[in-house]
């Protein structure tokens, strides 16, 4: 009847989906390419540089201890006695120690979304810290972009993100952050199928892959004579040799390690990896400098200290301590240079007055003489700041700061005798 018109339709463009059969390639490097495949945090671990960096980076921290601070008026005093202190550095009431727990928190901040150590609380005193695997903590947000809040799920209950020190680096909400294998996935990959690509040169002995090609057709009987002679070959379990008949040849189809040059790849690939964590590549190896060790310390350790130092100081502090107090890694010894070095620093310092030599003895881990004065210089005046007494040695004056000689006074320099002659000789002038 014409009423209705059979819409026409347009011819959709055919597309072709190539899909890569990852079980017919047997080369590790060039499946792991192909697949795309994402490494793991397991699996990067087996990367020797990865592995040196991060146990490099966890060991020299984790076994920094924590001090406790108080600001009073214009100076700093050590706290020593606050119970907080024996959690951070000896046992955590946990399975974990004080050395393992910190350890942990730092490996899992750069391989997971972050470090997290639940805080158990009995009121207001934190009785022990329990580190929680990053892949067990779970996550309930609020939608608010400006005002962000958040709470922590583990094992299926819900908790403040307070009860938590937060370990994280490169976060943008504060609940988690990204890790290296997030942020660097391409290299990592890269580097993972190389290891994966040099097993599988050890397991086939190093021997190239290829085709056989034969000018004539091959029955089936001499197909399968020639694929278990060359999986013995590959095998590299026995001495074992192919013997290609005439018309037969062997055609390459991969590279050597020589060829791909995978030990330049592999020293290449591992100083990438070292800036990743910010470390020289000379401490990994073992020829490191004194310039190489400072720049290790300063820019690799430090930064995380102070990372760490704010995410503990949130919250295991109380809000009435906040400003007040304040913890601490006692950097001393990680800054400490060779002996002589130290020792030259410690001469220049009690020469110019800007150190005491029980502060010294106390950077050494000495005992203290109990020397209540200070040295002003000149190696003979000693300033008593409880009683703003100065007593010089050489005259063996002792007086008191700020306070000067009356006028009436004799001059204190004046000898005893030249005084009394000079009283002497006036009173016979007015006796005459």
């Amino acid at each position: 009847m014409g009423f209705f018109k059979k819409r026409e339709t347009q011819p959709v463009a055919e597309t072709k989906e190539i899909i890569v059969d990852s079980g017919v390639i047997s080369d590790p490097l060039l499946k792991a390419l192909l697949d795309n495949s994402q490494v793991t945090r397991d699996s990067i671990m087996n990367i020797p540089s990865v592995s040196a960096c991060i146990n490099k980076i966890a060991d020299t921290a984790a076994t920094i201890r924590i001090k406790l601070y108080k600001n009073e008026k214009d100076k700093v005093v050590e706290v020593k006695d606050d119970p907080r202190l024996y959690l951070l550095n000896e046992e955590t009431g946990d399975t974990l120690d004080a050395v393992q727990f910190k350890k942990a928190m730092i490996t899992d901040m750069y391989l997971s979304r972050g470090g997290y150590a639940y805080l158990n609380r009995v009121g207001t005193k934190i009785m022990s810290i329990h580190y929680v695997e990053a892949s067990k903590v779970g996550f309930q947000t609020n939608t608010d972009p400006i005002f962000k809040d958040y709470k922590i799920q583990v094992n299926g209950r819900y908790y403040e993100r307070f009860d938590f020190i937060k370990l994280l680096r490169n976060t943008t909400d504060g609940m988690m952050g990204k890790s290296i294998i997030e942020e660097s996935n391409t290299l990592l990959t890269m580097m993972y199928a190389s290891l994966l690509y040099e097993q599988n040169l050890v397991k086939t002995g190093g021997n190239k892959k290829g085709f056989i090609q034969a000018t004539s057709r091959l029955t089936k009987e001499a197909i399968a004579a020639l694929k278990a002679a060359f999986r013995n070959l590959y095998s590299n379990n026995t001495e074992n040799v192919v013997v290609l008949n005439e018309g037969l040849s062997f055609k390459e189809s991969s590279n050597t390690s020589v060829e791909l040059q995978l030990n330049e790849n592999k020293k290449t690939n591992s100083q990438e990896i070292c800036k990743l964590f910010l470390i020289p590549p000379s401490i990994i190896t073992g020829n490191a400098t004194e310039d190489d060790r400072k720049s290790f310390k300063e820019e690799c350790i430090i930064p995380l200290l102070a990372r760490f130092e704010t995410a503990i100081n949130s919250v295991m502090l109380d809000e009435d301590e906040k400003g007040t107090y304040f913890f601490a890694f006692d950097t001393d010894d990680l800054l400490k240079g060779d002996i002589e070095k130290r020792f030259g620093a410690y001469k220049t310092a009690l020469d110019s007055g800007f150190m005491q030599l029980d502060e010294v003895r106390n950077k050494e881990k000495l005992p203290a003489y109990g020397l209540d004065f200070i040295k002003l210089g000149l190696q003979d005046v000693l300033y008593y700041p409880d009683t703003n007494q100065v007593y010089t040695p050489n005259t063996n004056k002792l007086s008191v700061m700020g306070e000067a000689p009356s006028i009436d006074s004799p001059d204190p320099k004046e000898p005893e005798e030249e005084k009394s002659k000079e009283e002497g000789g006036e009173e016979e002038d007015d006796e005459s």
